[in-house]
């Protein structure tokens, strides 16, 4: 059996170096950085120089500080400096600690291996984001559409503002909270904003239930909640926006919203030109989290910000978002610097599940999503996408399966443990979906990739496709002349509940159940992953978003 998760090729998957490097092997290691983390999740970066011929490795170890026993992580990626798209990174070593609890601190012992020379450990304590909540006892202020903001402008750290019943037309919001007590903007029965609540650079404001009929939109703020809250976005305001921060803001908390748009699914909406229009939640800068939303309706329902407007896009989590009907992007990760991570989320009718392009260096993680009817692809890594990760992601959709069509180089591409099945495919507003082959990534770097595991399969019973410039034409060419020598072949056969195959992708098809039964093709299908699926049942992990017997994750708001 191969390598289950191959840290050696894990490590040089970011380095073409040549044949022979005759100094600078050993490593001179930097300082380590946990920045920004989030209530659940923490990077990790380790700076240093030398490792010219990138065999030095990092593994991870964890736990709650205070004793206990220590759980391994995932490995830090090596990340080799590159550049794209105008944009550049350095070399270092990153990665992710996942599934911790809020509000605790934990102890991480880091060991770097390098068989040149420069090998060493490091401790450091990182401590959760706390879930951000209303101060005890504080003061109420009631308001009403007509003293609005003179009730505003005297809130003071700790205080309540409640709208009373009546239209809001547009609330500047110029009120500041602290850590321990934030300001709370709340709704009685019968208040509505019907325009636009406004925060520029605020610090530590909760919006908690309120019902909006245009958008939120908070510029250069930190620590801000938006929570249990209704956005209906309207397209004759804020361009058909619902959450935005245009400008870097840093550690917000967007959870149990539901967040609609005016886009509606059909073949002229699909694609970046399409007749499609606004962005569901869309925020720059690091440490967000964006949980258990419910998002419909857009251009890109969740997303990122491209380009110059981009700066700072890292240790970001994207969770258990129910995520559908988006024209373009279900997800849009792209320009992320590291550490972002999309994970447990439900994409059902979407062009595109999950956009990553670029990654600027990586990691940048997909995990256990569930992704049923992407029409396009599922995830999108263009522009000279680096460092991806994709593990455990279940994706049922028409045309190929496992699919990118980047036309540039698909740059140190991790995948492990993902189901994905195609079928006949079609042309959808100029855009195809393929034909039915099981894994298409003609611009995949082979040199540079690390795939194994995955389960894939199409409803035409062949196996076919493209590993970079292999041509594979059955299972066992894919096996043998590939990094995948532990792939599968599946079908829809392997769920529990009969799965349609979305073969008239314009419809927009209800949200099916896709965990899995059991003596299904994709039981214990995967491999062990520190981290990531500890306390599989059987003999190895499943593969796909669902290990068998377990709930279904929580999805949308709770």
């Amino acid at each position: 059996m191969a390598n289950p998760l191959n840290l050696t090729a894990w490590a040089l998957a970011g380095a073409l170096l040549p044949a022979a490097v005759q100094a600078g092997n050993a490593s001179v290691p930097g300082a380590v950085t946990t920045p920004h983390p989030t209530l659940q999740n923490v990077a990790v970066e380790w700076a240093f120089s030398g490792d010219d011929n990138a065999n030095a490795q990092v593994s991870v170890q964890y736990r709650a500080k205070g004793g206990g026993s220590w759980s391994q992580a995932l490995p830090l990626m090596r990340v080799q400096a590159g550049s794209a798209m105008g944009y550049s990174w350095r070399t270092r070593h990153s990665g992710s600690v996942f599934n911790l609890r809020s509000n605790t601190a934990y102890e991480l012992r880091l060991s770097l291996d390098d068989p040149d020379g420069g090998s060493a450990q490091r401790s450091v304590t990182v401590t959760t984001r706390k879930l951000p909540k209303a101060a005890e006892g504080g003061n109420v202020r009631r308001a009403t559409p007509s003293n609005i903001a003179s009730v505003i402008n005297a809130t003071k750290p700790g205080d309540v503002v409640e709208l009373g019943a009546g239209s809001y037309s547009f609330i500047d919001w110029t009120a500041d909270g602290t850590a321990d007590r934030p300001v709370v903007l709340r709704a009685a029965a019968g208040a509505e904003v019907n325009g636009e609540i406004y925060l520029y650079q605020r610090r530590h404001v909760i919006i908690d239930g309120v019902t909006v009929n245009g958008r939120i939109r908070f510029n250069a703020s930190n620590f801000i909640s938006i929570i249990n809250s209704k956005i209906n976005a309207q397209p004759n305001i804020g361009l058909g926006f619902g959450i935005v921060a245009y400008l870097q803001s840093e550690d917000a908390y967007i959870a149990d919203n539901v967040v609609t748009g005016a886009t509606v699914w059909r073949e002229p909406s699909f694609g970046e030109s399409g007749d499609n229009v606004g962005e569901g939640i869309a925020l720059g800068g690091p440490g967000h989290v964006v949980m258990n939303n419910r998002v419909k309706g857009f251009r890109d329902n969740i997303s990122l910000l491209d380009l110059d407007e981009s700066a700072n896009q890292y240790s970001i989590d994207i969770l258990n978002n129910d995520v559908r009907e988006a024209g373009d992007d279900g997800i849009e990760m792209d320009f992320c610097r590291h550490n972002c991570r999309v994970m447990r989320n439900r994409l059902t009718n979407v062009f595109v599940a999950a956009s990553s392009q670029p990654s600027l260096g990586g990691p940048s993680y997909f995990i256990r999503n569930a992704i049923y009817n992407a029409v396009h692809v599922p995830f999108k890594l263009h522009n000279s996408s680096t460092g991806n990760v994709i593990l455990h992601n279940t994706v049922v959709k028409n045309g190929d399966a496992y699919a990118v069509y980047a036309g540039e180089p698909v740059n140190r591409l991790f995948s492990r443990n993902n189901l994905m099945i195609g079928g006949p495919g079609g042309t959808y507003n100029g855009y195809t979906s393929g034909t039915g082959r099981t894994l298409e990534i003609w611009d995949l770097v082979e040199a540079r990739a690390d795939m194994n595991f995955d389960a894939l399969g199409s409803t035409l019973g062949s196996f076919s496709g493209h590993f970079g410039g292999t041509d594979f034409n059955s299972l066992a060419q894919f096996q043998n002349w590939t990094s995948e020598t532990d792939a599968r072949q599946i079908g829809l056969g392997v769920f529990a509940k009969q799965i349609a195959y979305p073969a008239s992708p314009t419809r927009a098809y209800a949200v099916p159940d896709l965990r899995l039964k059991a003596g299904g093709g994709a039981i214990d299908a995967g491999v062990a992953l520190p981290n990531i699926n500890a306390g599989f049942a059987g003999n190895a992990p499943d593969a796909g978003a669902y290990e068998y017997g377990r709930a279904l994750p929580v999805y949308g708001p709770r």
